[in-house]
C-alpha cells in the first residue's frame, strides 16, 4: 500500500523535512506552501491523503480544509503549533481525520500516515475490490466496494472519517458503543489523542446533520446518555 501526498505548509524546512521521511516509505508526496498554491495543485493532480498546517498566512489551514471538503474525502492530517484543543476540534469538525503538535516526531507523522490510508484504501478510498460488500439499514445502503452511502437512493458526501464511523455503526446497529470503542475502532492506537471525547462527539454530530431529517431530534443515530451512541434499527428508537 502506497499513496500519494500532498503536504501543505509554508515552512519549507518543515516541508522538506516531512518530504524526506514520508519518501523514505515510498511514498510519493507533493509540496505546496499556501492554501491557494494547494488548490491550485488539487486542480490538477489526485492524491490520496493531505497534511494541512492550520498557521498559515492568507488562507489558513482550517479553511483549506473546508474548501477541501467541498469535493474530496480523502484523509486530512492537521499540523498545529497550538496547545489549546479549540483549533484541534474546529478543525475535526470541519472534516479533518487526525491532527499533530508541532514539534512532532517525523516518525509518529509517517505512522499517522499510514494508519489513515490503510483505513482510507480498506473502506474504499482506492478502487481496488472486486466484490460488492454492502450494508443495509432502513433508508441507508453503504456500499464498501464503491465507498458510497445513499440515504432513500440520494448519495450522501461523507468524509473518510465519517465514513469510517458509519461502517461501524452500522455493523454494529442495535448495540449501545462508548466513545472509546469509536475512537479505538476508528482512529486505532497509532493515532489516539487526549481529547477522544470531544472528537468522537464533534463527528457524531457532523454525521447527524446528514443522516438525520431532524438532526436536532435524531431517530436514527442517538446518544444513550452516560453509555455512548447507538445507530438504531428502526425497530425501536431512544
Amino acid at each position: 500500500m502506497q499513496g500519494k501526498i500532498l503536504l501543505i505548509d509554508d515552512d519549507k524546512d518543515i516541508t522538506e523535512l516531512m518530504r524526506i521521511f514520508l519518501e523514505r516509505d515510498r511514498y510519493e508526496v507533493v509540496e505546496a506552501y499556501n492554501g491557494l498554491e494547494a488548490i491550485k495543485k488539487l486542480e490538477h493532480e489526485s492524491f490520496d491523503l493531505a497534511v494541512i498546517d492550520i498557521m498559515m498566512p492568507g488562507m489558513d489551514g482550517l479553511a483549506l480544509v473546508k474548501e477541501i471538503r467541498k469535493t474530496y474525502n480523502f484523509p486530512i492530517v492537521l499540523l498545529t503549533a497550538k496547545t489549546s484543543d479549540v483549533d484541534k476540534i474546529v478543525g475535526l469538525g470541519l472534516g479533518a481525520d487526525d491532527y499533530l503538535s508541532k514539534p512532532f516526531n517525523p516518525l509518529e507523522l509517517t505512522a499517522r500516515v499510514q494508519a489513515q490510508l490503510r483505513r482510507y484504501f480498506i473502506l474504499g478510498g482506492a478502487p481496488q475490490k472486486a466484490e460488492s460488500n454492502k450494508l443495509q439499514l432502513g433508508p441507508f445502503v453503504l456500499d464498501q466496494t464503491a465507498g458510497t452511502f445513499y440515504k432513500k437512493n440520494e448519495e450522501i458526501s461523507l468524509t473518510a472519517t465519517e465514513y469510517k464511523i458509519l461502517v461501524y455503526l452500522m455493523c454494529h446497529a442495535g448495540q449501545v458503543l462508548t466513545k472509546g470503542q469509536i475512537y479505538e475502532n476508528v482512529w486505532g492506537d497509532l493515532v489516539g489523542i487526549d481529547s477522544v471525547g470531544n472528537t468522537v462527539t464533534t463527528h457524531i454530530s457532523r454525521l447527524r446533520e446528514k443522516i438525520e431529517d431532524s438532526p436536532k431530534q435524531p431517530e436514527w443515530l442517538t446518544t444513550i446518555r452516560g453509555l455512548g451512541y447507538r445507530l438504531n434499527t428502526g425497530d425501536k428508537y431512544a
